[in-house]
């Protein structure tokens, strides 16, 4: 199905279908989302954030503000570290990132806010190699990373591709150059999943060896994997897919050597134990078909608004991310959040108060 009419099915939804239940939906007819008006003059909203969910964002924006014509949405996809940063500095209306912010950071400005997930995504494992169809554990990911292993045809990487022909090239790692989720996501997998054999720790930023090549994004980290014979990088699925890379199957917490697909994508979110305050992590879940590498995306609300015309535009806009554009995730290779999660999402959405 392409995007266009995708969209077209989307918005005829929303104009007044009952949601049936599947995906994040709630049940309620859906106006912009849900109870919440939508503005009834014109309102423009900034935002800023994580490029892993800038493919949601575009589409998202497109579909809402196609039926919403005075509403104008602009997501500056910087990464999340400068989403969260933009956030606490009351400088854009809403942000999104790929993970939380240290506990002992300083507060944001604004006073009470709300994680509001909206997004399951795979982080690929993607590299250069003609012809090869690569597997990888963790302990030989870290190994990669770390740059303890430098040629592909290492004893470690032949261990975990039986009967594989490997070549003698060396190993190029890309790696991000901004504060990135991504990176957070993927680090903390292999501290999780690595065991003692990570040790660089895990961040939104990584003192990486000084022989890696940094990317800004998670198209520039793609665009080096690319264009470089023999490299390796972590990159969302969706970038991995549109920038045309192969991608390596990651050994699970069960033992499995799983694709990162949309189904192993909703797979690892099936059994997520949700905090209060819906923080949670879904890496390195569970089950035979869980992909291990699944991370997970908020926005950020502030729970008083101070401008009325834009805190009822983000509340419109925030219900309809967690409702009707939930269907737009399988074709941009994401997958929804489950229903129960998107109901909490909601639950303090309606909290968010408005002048």
């Amino acid at each position: 199905m392409n995007k266009a009419l995708l969209l077209g099915l989307v918005l005829f939804a929303g104009c007044g279908k009952k949601d049936d239940g599947g995906g994040g939906g709630t049940g309620k007819t859906t106006e912009g989302s849900g109870n919440t008006p939508a503005p009834s003059g014109d309102v423009t909203l900034n935002a800023s954030g994580a490029t892993f969910q800038k493919a949601f964002q575009e589409v998202a924006i497109e579909g809402y503000t196609k039926a919403h014509k005075g509403t104008k949405i602009n997501y500056g996809a910087g990464g999340s570290g400068k989403g969260r940063q933009d956030f606490a500095d009351q400088v854009v209306d809403f942000a999104c990132s790929d993970a939380p912010y240290k506990e002992g950071s300083a507060a944001p400005k604004g006073g009470n806010f709300f994680y509001i997930p909206n997004v399951l995504g795979a982080i690929t494992v993607s590299y250069n190699l003609d012809g090869v169809k690569l597997q990888l554990s963790a302990e030989t990911l870290a190994k990669i990373f770390q740059r303890e292993i430098t040629k592909w045809n290492d004893p470690a990487i032949a261990a975990d591709n039986t009967g594989v022909t490997l070549p003698d090239t060396a190993i190029v790692v890309a790696r991000r150059s901004d504060g990135s989720g991504t990176t957070e996501n993927f680090t903390k997998f292999l501290a999780m999943a690595g065991g003692p054999g990570w040790k660089l720790a895990s961040g939104s930023t990584v003192e990486w060896p000084n022989d890696t090549q940094a990317g800004n994004g998670n198209g520039g980290v793609a665009q080096i994997v690319k264009s470089t014979k023999g490299a390796i990088g972590y990159v969302d699925l969706s970038d991995a897919k549109a920038s045309g890379l192969t991608y390596a199957a990651i050994k699970n917490q069960a033992g499995k050597f799983v694709e990162p697909t949309v189904a192993a994508t909703t797979a690892a979110g099936d059994g997520i134990e949700v905090k209060d305050d819906l923080i949670f992590t879904a890496l390195n879940a569970k089950g035979d078909a869980a992909y291990p590498i699944t991370a997970q995306s908020w926005c950020m609300v502030y729970e008083k608004q101070t401008d009325k015309a834009k805190g009822t535009a983000i509340k419109a806009y925030f219900k309809y991310m967690l409702t009707d554009a939930q269907a737009l995730l399988p074709e941009i290779d994401f997958a929804p959040i489950p229903k129960s999660l998107a109901d909490k999402a909601l639950a303090n959405i309606e909290k968010v108060q408005v002048p």
